[in-house]
């Protein structure tokens, strides 16, 4: 029941606001300990609509990638930092903060955890069916990983 509260909760979020990344990189690979963990799965149509809990350690990253659907997400725990391909922040979300992510390789990004805490998300990814979480993609020049 309480899963199922927090996964209303947090489609009720996104559904209110316009997430994330953080569906591991192989190109630049996560750092140590980044890891997801699915809570529920649906596929309605073309579209699979899956809800994880991404958690990253301290100092650790997602690695470079993209997505080809939207993410929406919620952070539970800690700050996250986001960078796009321009290697400039393009967000600092805090805990309770919702975080959308657009589709595409045109939406190439990092998301960090700076902090001394680790960085726990609910993430709920949009994508056409079939789809992997994240796709690869190269440090775009940036001095950070």
């Amino acid at each position: 029941m309480r899963t199922a509260l927090r996964g209303a909760a947090l489609i009720g979020a996104v559904t209110a606001a316009t997430v994330l990344t953080c569906g591991p990189a192989g190109a630049t690979p996560p750092g140590p300990g980044v890891t997801a963990r699915t809570i529920t799965e649906r596929t309605v149509g073309g579209t699979d609509y899956t809800l994880r809990e991404i958690t990253i350690p301290p100092g650790q990253s997602t690695g470079w990638h993209f997505h080809d659907g939207p993410l929406y997400g919620v952070v539970r725990q800690g700050t996250l930092s986001h960078f796009d391909s321009s290697c400039a922040s393009d967000g600092v979300y805090a805990a309770g903060r919702r975080i959308q992510e657009p589709a595409g390789p045109g939406n190439v990004h990092i998301g960090r955890n700076l902090g001394d805490t680790p960085v726990v998300l609910d993430v709920l990814y949009v994508l056409p069916h079939g789809s992997p979480f994240s796709e690869d993609a190269a440090n775009p020049g940036c001095s950070f990983q």
